[in-house]
């Protein structure tokens, strides 16, 4: 009768560490989305949103005000069009903009929002204009080799002036 006791409190025990972490690799993983606060649903278009995924965190000031809930493709502008949970608490000018900005060098990606100075506030449903596409590094090595090789052969050419004391040597 003892030993059975002690087996379910060790099994209840057991169990809530499991729960306890598979709810940490979850919310590490930012697959689980536990808001109580309301919230308001803005837009924006980007040219390029490199990685970001839904539920990525959009900041201000290194502050969550939000989240990405949703990321689909307009074919008329043939931009990425970006759907953003802002908590309400949180109001911003009408005319605040949005950058895709990268955690530390190869860290994750998220959206950074900076305020603007209207006097209107963004509402439900309204659509950010002023937006910076995603930085994405393979562009970035792509354009340094590419100008690389382009001084590489601007200065090998068979125009090359020789300095005057290596022509006097040959004399």
């Amino acid at each position: 009768m003892q030993r059975s006791k002690i087996d379910v409190w060790v099994g209840i025990f057991v169990m809530i560490g499991a729960a306890a972490i598979l709810f940490l690799a979850l919310q590490a993983a930012n697959l689980l989305k536990l808001n109580f606060q309301s919230t308001y649903q803005i837009s924006a278009e980007f040219d390029n949103i490199g990685g970001l995924k839904p539920k990525a965190a959009v900041r201000s000031g290194g502050v969550v005000i939000g989240r990405v809930a949703d990321i689909t493709f307009n074919d008329t502008t043939f931009q990425a069009r970006v759907l953003l949970d802002m908590q309400s608490r949180f109001s911003f000018p009408k005319d605040s903009s949005l950058k895709i900005l990268t955690s530390g060098l190869l860290g994750e990606q998220y959206i950074g929002m900076e305020a603007g100075g209207a006097e209107d506030n963004l509402v439900a449903g309204d659509v950010i204009k002023q937006t910076q596409s995603a930085v994405v590094l393979e562009n970035l090595i792509g354009q340094f080799l590419f100008n690389k090789a382009a001084e590489g052969s601007a200065g090998s050419g068979s125009d090359e002036i020789t300095p005057p004391t290596a022509t006097a040597e040959k004399k």
